[in-house]
């Protein structure tokens, strides 16, 4: 697999970015080396190898729910700039 000087074109095009044809031609070879080490990897035996997405076991530390009274909206709509049957009033969004 290598990277060509048309794709270098096509993601500087998407990326909004404006090369020289010296620059295109040194992205491609930089591009194609960065691929050329990473092919290295599929040399190495994978075999009973579990697949992993991080190398650490990751777990959340949550604490437990706790249901608590909630304030009275009379205070909670003391800071609203508009109210409107005891909800906020924000502007439209949509026509």
């Amino acid at each position: 697999m290598s990277i060509t000087i048309k794709e270098v074109e096509h993601v500087a095009n998407l990326a909004r970015l404006e090369l020289s044809d010296a620059e295109k031609e040194q992205f491609a070879g930089q591009l194609n080396a960065i691929l050329k080490y990473a092919e290295k990897l599929n040399q190495l035996n994978t075999d009973g190898i579990e697949p992993t997405s991080h190398v650490l076991p990751l777990a959340n530390v949550m604490r437990e729910d706790v249901v608590k009274p909630s304030w009275p909206i009379e205070k909670v709509l003391l800071n609203a700039p508009e109210e409107e049957d005891g909800q906020f009033k924000v502007p439209a969004v949509l026509e």
